[in-house]
Order: C-alpha cells, then sequence, then structure tokens
C-alpha cells in the first residue's frame, strides 16, 4: 500500500508543481490563450499567481515531509489543500461550460482524498 501512495503522492506533486509554475511564469496572456486556460479570464493576475504558488506549496507539502521523515502529519494537510484546490476549479470549469475539464479535476480530487485516507489509516507516514 506504501508504494502506491507514494506513485499517487508523486503524480500529484508532479500536476501541481508543474501547473503552479506555469501560472507563476508564463505571463497572463499566454495562460489564457493557452487550451483551457479561459478560466484565467475570470481572475486578476494577482490571483492567478497566489494560486500558483499555492499549488508549489502544495506540491512540496506531498513530498517533502514524508521523503525526509519529519512533520508527516503534513502530508495528508498538503493533500486537503490540493483537493481543495481541484474542487474550487472543478467548480469554476463547470460554471464555465467545460465539462471534461472538471472531470480531469474530480480525478485528481480523487487521488487526494485516496492520499488522505491512506497516510490516516492503513499506511502511515513516521
Amino acid at each position: 500500500m506504501d508504494v502506491v501512495l507514494w506513485v499517487v503522492t508523486g503524480l500529484l506533486a508532479a500536476v501541481f508543481l508543474f501547473a503552479g509554475t506555469n501560472k507563476l511564469v508564463i505571463p497572463r496572456e499566454k495562460l489564457l490563450a493557452a487550451p483551457g486556460g479561459g478560466w484565467v479570464d475570470d481572475f486578476d493576475e494577482g490571483f492567478v499567481k497566489a494560486l500558483g504558488a499555492a499549488e508549489v506549496l502544495g506540491a512540496v507539502g506531498l513530498v517533502v515531509p514524508g521523503a525526509v521523515g519529519a512533520a508527516t502529519f503534513l502530508v495528508p494537510l498538503a493533500a486537503t489543500g490540493v483537493g481543495l484546490v481541484m474542487v474550487g476549479a472543478a467548480v469554476v470549469e463547470v460554471r464555465r461550460g467545460e465539462p471534461a475539464h472538471a472531470l480531469l479535476n474530480l480525478f485528481y480530487l480523487a487521488l487526494a482524498v485516496f492520499l488522505v485516507w491512506g497516510r490516516l489509516g492503513p499506511a502511515p507516514l513516521g
């Protein structure tokens, strides 16, 4: 079970690190022009950058505590945080009439829920 949880952790961390870094370094106009980037028009630049920073921090929080064996309680908290981001993203995309993107976010939400369940239940870290 621990291996499966680490694979899920790695996948979620990679997705959030990639997405967050893109939001931090790519200009707003390019994000808006990207496929599926229409949501950017609904928010100001400060929010998009803050969301990117939160996603990067979430990725770090998913991996680092478990990898170093310190403050491992942060892993399920980080997974809860990224899950909440996915709920918000799904709501925005459903409102925008983009159900396919919302389904992808709900998939990531399911992975985050699985990670919380796994780390608090059958395979706790530490």
